[in-house]
């Protein structure tokens, strides 16, 4: 695709701007194998943010720091701990 002769440099640059990020590609899936089978990465770290999570409820409950917490804590530090690991080990 080619923009038409008779427009002005500055719309020529624009349009090579505009076509320029659907010509790039991913080098590679993000996947994790495990027992021959591939696992998006994401999925793994997601995994062990719940486990994490759990963890941490449970120290939480044994220190009698639960009833100060509001609801949506858990659903975010999951989040967050997702996002974390997968920043660690896959970036």
């Amino acid at each position: 695709m080619t923009p038409p002769r008779n427009v002005s440099p500055a719309r020529r640059r624009l349009w090579f701007l505009l076509v320029a990020p659907l010509l790039v590609s991913c080098s590679r899936a993000p996947s994790v194998d495990i027992l021959g089978s591939f696992f998006p990465a994401w999925l793994i770290c997601f995994v062990v943010a719940i486990f994490l999570t759990a963890s941490i409820r449970l120290a939480l409950l044994r220190l009698h720091i639960k009833a100060a917490l509001p609801v949506l804590l858990y659903p975010s530090l999951a989040a967050t701990l997702t996002f974390a690991l997968w920043l660690i080990f896959f970036y």
